[in-house]
C-alpha cells in the first residue's frame, strides 16, 4: 500500500465516522510482513486527522510469528488489541500453519505471545477449526486457557469451498498445494477441500468447548460465539455471521479497491476505489446495501421455518451452497454444526437470560450446572454426547489433554510482565 493509498483511507475512514469510536483494523496475509514503520505512519496519519473527541481503536490480527520486542511496545504505547492465530498445541497448529517451507510455526508463535506477555499487550486468540482439530475441542479450550492465558477466544471454521477443477491441486498436499496449479480463489463450487471442518464436527467442537466453559468460566472466559447466542436471546447480533443482514465488514485492498466484504474480495463485489469515490459513499451505496440484504431474503424455507433461525440467521452467505431439500434456495454448508450447538446451548443460555432479567449475574449460570450434575449423579450420560459417563468426561475425573505440556510451561505468577515463561520445544503428547 503506497503512502497516498494509507493517508486516503485514514483520512477516508475518520470522515465516515459519525460517533465517537472509529476502530482502524489491519488483517492480511499477515498484515506485520509491512514492518513496523508502515503502522507507525498509520497511528501518525489517524492522530494529524481524527477530529476532536474521536476515540480510535487500534487492531491488528497476525500469526505472531515476526512479533519482537519492538512491535509489542508499539502496540502497547497505541493500545492495540492484538489477535493471535493459534489452532491449539504443537501437534494440532503445526498441521497447518506452517512457513513456506513446510515447517511448523508453533515455536514462533509461541515466542511473539511471549512478547505480547512481557508488554501487557492486550491480545485475545484466534482459533482456526478445520480436519486437524476438529475431534479436540476441550484440549484446545485447555490449552488456549490455562496455557496461554487467554480470556478472549474466537473459534473460526475453516470451509475451503472448491469445484471440480481444483481437487487435484487439494490432493496433492494438504498443507503446501501447488501454487502452479492453483486457480484464483472465488466462492463458488458445490465441494469442500479436505482441509475443511466437517458440519457436524464443528457443533460437536463448540458443545466440548462449551460444557467445559459453562461449568468453570462463565464471566471469566469470553467465547464469541457464546455471547453471541446470548445476546440473539435479547434481539441483539454482535456477529455479522449470525446476524439477519450482512455488510459490515467491507475490506479494503492495497491499491485503494473497496469490497463488500473480506470473504469476497473477487471482482464481482467490487464496490469501487477510494481514489475515485469517497469510502463512505461507496459503503452507504445501493450496492452495499443489497449485498447485505441479499443475506435475508435469500434465505430457504426450511431456514424460515426453523426454530433456531433467531440465533443462526442462515449463517454466513459464504458457507452457502449445499441444496435445500425444497429446491428453493442454499443451505449453510455448516447448518448439522449449527443445529448441533445452538440446541444443547438453549437451557443454559435461558437460564443466563432468567438471570440477566432478575438482574442478577450471568455466572450464577454455573451454580445452576452444579445442581443439575449433582441431580443426575456422576455416572450419567455425560450431557456432552460423548457416551462416556458424567464422572470420567465432564466431569470431576475429566481425562487429560492428550496434547498437555506440549506447549508452555508457567514460573512463578501469571501476571503480565513479571511472568516468566518458558518454551518448550519438545514434543510430549
Amino acid at each position: 500500500m503506497s503512502d497516498d493509498t494509507l493517508e486516503t483511507y485514514i483520512r477516508q475512514l475518520l470522515e465516515s465516522h459519525q460517533g465517537p469510536k472509529v476502530q482502524v483494523a489491519w488483517q492480511g496475509g499477515e498484515p506485520t510482513l509491512m514492518q513496523l514503520a508502515f503502522f507507525r505512519r498509520a497511528v501518525e496519519l489517524v492522530e494529524r486527522h481524527r477530529r476532536p473527541g474521536q476515540l480510535i481503536e487500534h487492531s491488528i490480527q497476525t500469526n505472531g510469528t515476526l512479533l519482537d520486542d519492538d512491535w509489542c511496545r508499539f502496540f502497547k504505547q497505541h493500545r492495540f488489541l492484538v489477535g493471535l492465530s493459534v489452532d491449539g498445541p504443537r501437534e494440532l497448529h503445526d498441521r497447518y500453519r506452517v512457513d513456506r517451507l513446510g515447517q511448523g510455526t508453533f515455536s514462533r508463535v509461541l515466542q511473539g505471545w511471549l512478547h505480547l506477555r512481557r508488554h501487557g499487550v492486550e491480545f485475545n486468540i484466534l482459533c482456526t477449526i478445520h480436519a486437524a482439530n476438529q475431534q479436540h475441542g476441550r484440549a484446545i479450550y485447555r490449552f488456549l486457557r490455562d496455557e496461554l492465558d487467554a480470556r478472549w477466544i474466537q473459534f473460526i471454521p475453516i470451509v475451503e469451498r472448491i469445484g471440480g477443477q481444483t481437487i487435484p491441486t487439494d490432493d496433492q498436499d494438504q498443507r503446501l498445494p501447488s501454487e502452479k496449479t492453483r486457480p484464483l480463489y472465488t466462492q463458488s463450487g458445490s465441494m469442500v477441500t479436505r482441509r475443511s471442518v466437517d458440519p457436524a464436527q464443528y457443533g460437536q467442537f463448540l458443545v466440548d468447548v462449551f460444557e467445559e466453559w459453562v461449568r468453570n468460566d462463565v464471566g471469566r472466559v469470553f467465547v464469541q460465539q457464546f455471547d453471541v447466542a446470548l445476546e440473539a436471546c435479547f434481539g441483539r447480533h454482535l456477529l455479522c455471521v449470525h446476524a439477519p443482514e450482512c455488510g459490515y465488514g467491507p475490506a479494503l485492498e492495497y491499491n485503494g479497491d473497496l469490497y463488500c466484504c473480506d470473504h469476497y474480495v473477487e471482482p464481482n463485489f467490487l464496490l469501487g476505489n477510494i481514489h475515485q469515490t469517497h469510502m463512505l459513499a461507496l459503503v452507504a451505496g445501493e450496492r452495499q446495501r443489497a449485498f447485505g440484504q441479499h443475506k435475508l431474503t435469500s434465505l430457504s424455507s426450511k431456514c424460515r421455518q426453523c426454530a433456531l433461525l433467531q440465533w443462526c440467521n442462515g449463517g454466513c452467505p459464504k458457507d452457502r451452497f449445499v441444496p435445500s431439500p425444497e429446491g428453493d434456495a442454499d443451505q449453510n454448508y455448516l447448518c448439522p454444526g449449527y443445529v448441533r450447538f445452538f440446541s444443547h446451548a438453549q437451557p443454559a443460555m435461558q437460564c443466563m437470560v432468567d438471570l440477566l432479567q432478575r438482574g442478577r449475574p450471568a455466572p450464577g449460570v454455573m451454580a445452576w450446572m452444579a445442581q443439575r450434575d449433582a441431580a443426575g449423579g456422576p455416572y450419567q450420560a455425560c450431557s456432552c454426547g460423548s457416551g462416556r459417563k458424567f464422572r470420567f468426561c465432564h466431569g470431576a475425573r475429566a481425562p487429560a489433554s492428550p496434547f498437555e505440556g506440549s506447549g508452555c510451561h508457567f514460573n512463578g505468577n501469571r501476571d503480565g510482565d513479571s511472568a516468566a515463561v518458558r518454551v518448550r520445544d519438545d514434543k510430549q503428547g
